[in-house]
């Protein structure tokens, strides 16, 4: 159903993160006029995205998965998203005790999915409910483990850690479907017009064009070219398909079974 534009001039102005695996879905996006208007992109944490859709910052953000069910009035745009179909690479938990010997975990503040995603494999698959804590309170006692995403985990990996557990993979061994960790999401009251097709657009040419991405935004930050090629082209995931939304209802109902949102999960409205 057509909505009535907030945005004046039709200016529509987007969220996203400024992550390596966000970039293919930005590529160019700043340069490309929506509806006669312009496109407005602002960066941040994965976290701090949903306060620029709720403090109306923000019409349009790649917006962690379970960020969803903390505000109302969000459609998904299936346009892209960040995910992947086993492995992540850059989503871990790393441990000096087996994994389900852990007591607590020290959190990346930055992503609320993975948390939600963490809690969900470690309460399922392990059987264990460890405290959850921020990562700059670590203290490396034992049976604490640390939960890693980003750069950060390629570029910044720690050492002396033995147990190593990738959450992409470990959800595709619980459910057998592929994972999404950020969708597009626009607010209800914003009319798209072609912003979805724009961002279709966006998307393809990102992913033609993953070299010159790797030469501005990974080997800058300390990541090895062949390693950056392999994370953008064979670990992630940009399309969301029918078994992406799938995913992402599975992943909302088992969040409300374990107590991370409320129950029942919200259902997911399409753009």
């Amino acid at each position: 159903m057509q909505t009535t534009a907030t945005t004046s001039l039709n200016r529509i102005r987007i969220g996203s993160v400024s992550y390596l695996n966000a970039r293919p879905l930005i590529y160019g996006l700043a340069e490309r006029g929506v509806e006669g208007g312009n496109v407005e992109l602002a960066l941040d944490v994965p976290s701090k995205l949903i306060n620029g859709l709720r403090d109306d910052r923000f019409d349009v953000a790649l917006l962690p998965v379970i960020d969803y069910q903390h505000l109302q009035g969000l459609r998904v745009i299936p346009a892209g998203g960040i995910g992947c179909d086993g492995a992540t690479l850059t989503v871990r938990v790393f441990s000096q005790t087996p994994i389900d010997r852990i007591t607590s975990l020290a959190c990346d503040p930055d992503s609320h999915t993975s948390v939600a995603l963490a809690k969900i494999i470690l309460q399922r698959r392990y059987k264990i409910q460890p405290e959850f804590i921020s990562l700059s309170a670590a203290s490396n006692r034992e049976g604490e483990a640390r939960l890693l995403i980003g750069d950060k985990v390629v570029c910044e990996e720690p050492a002396g850690f033995e147990h190593q557990l990738d959450l992409g993979a470990a959800w595709k061994e619980l459910t057998g479907l592929p994972f999404v960790f950020a969708v597009w999401v626009a607010r209800q009251e914003v009319a798209l017009g072609d912003l979805p097709a724009r961002l279709e657009q966006c998307k393809r040419a990102g992913l033609a064009n993953v070299n010159e991405l790797i030469r501005k935004f990974a080997i800058p930050r300390g990541w090895p070219a062949g390693l950056a090629l392999q994370y953008l082209t064979v670990y992630l995931k940009y399309d969301i398909g029918e078994r992406q939304l799938e995913a992402m209802r599975t992943f909302h109902a088992m969040a409300a079974e374990c107590g991370i949102i409320p129950s029942p999960a919200r259902a997911l409205v399409l753009a």
